[in-house]
């Protein structure tokens, strides 16, 4: 793993949706409030962030947006915060939810995070350690079907196509809601956002959808295949007991030196 460190990006959080597939345990909070392992949802993505070196935060609230704002006001004093609220999160998906972030981005370089995945931060590390921008995370050994988001690559892990009704035969991998923009690359999906908002029928879309009509105009996506590191997406009940025996413990926030110390342990423990 590299462990040399670059420029951090901006890391953008999707958290305003209602988690109905996660009722009852969602009817009195927020998702990204659920605790995992001993923590929130939200507390392990900021603290993976954190560890990676990323400090630059842009929270996209919507359902119970107070609730998670005191928390994260109250855990993460003294770091960079914007809030932007999608006051349409009951109508709307997560296509809205990210154009609204626009202006708090600017012209940065984002890590755009659901915040109902849990993942181990190797998985960002390599994503911010990667040499190319414009980044999918996406897992190749991952049971491919109808609702999850598909990608398909050439030989050089350049995406060719990318979305839910690619059929699983031609798919490398699942695409796990996480990837890097490059700042190049932000105004035109923001862009690409404001125009699909202009139609009613894309109220409701994700933003997967921006990515694949900017594919088709040509623009470049690199896939990184995180396979064998731990990851989930907390849609359903089962979802997030599953969640709860694959992560299950409190988080910390976990330096570049820490983690190479925790690698090398490993790895000599492997070859004893």
């Amino acid at each position: 793993m590299n462990y040399e460190r670059k420029r951090a990006p901006v890391a953008v959080i999707l958290a305003a949706g209602l988690g109905a597939g996660l009722s009852p345990l969602t009817d009195k909070c927020q998702k990204s409030l659920l605790s995992v392992g001993g923590s929130f949802l939200i507390e392990r993505m900021m603290r993976n962030c954190l560890s990676c070196g990323i400090a630059q935060f842009v929270l996209v609230l919507g359902h119970r947006a107070e609730e998670v704002r005191k928390f994260v006001d109250k855990t993460f004093r003294g770091v960079r915060v914007t809030y932007v609220i999608n006051p349409r999160y009951r109508d709307t998906g997560s296509g809205y939810s990210l154009m609204l972030a626009a202006a708090a981005v600017g012209t940065s370089e984002f890590i755009k995070f659901d915040a109902d995945v849990v993942f181990d931060v190797k998985i960002l590390r390599r994503l911010v350690d990667h040499d190319l921008s414009d980044v999918l995370c996406i897992d190749s050994h991952a049971t491919l079907d109808a609702q999850e988001i598909k990608v398909a690559t050439d030989v050089d892990m350049q995406v060719i196509e990318f979305g839910r009704s690619l059929d699983p035969s031609l798919a490398q991998g699942e695409y796990i809601g996480i990837e890097k923009i490059s700042a190049k690359t932000g105004p035109l999906v923001f862009a690409e956002l404001t125009l699909m908002m202009e139609d009613k029928a894309h109220l409701q879309a994700d933003y997967a959808v921006a990515y694949a009509r900017l594919l088709e105009k040509e623009l470049i996506f690199q896939a990184l295949d995180i396979v064998g590191l731990d990851w989930t997406e907390i849609r359903t009940v089962e979802d997030f007991e599953r969640a709860n025996k694959m992560f299950g413990t409190p988080i910390t926030t976990i330096s570049r030196g820490q983690q190479r110390a925790l690698d090398e342990a490993a790895e000599a423990a492997t070859k004893a």
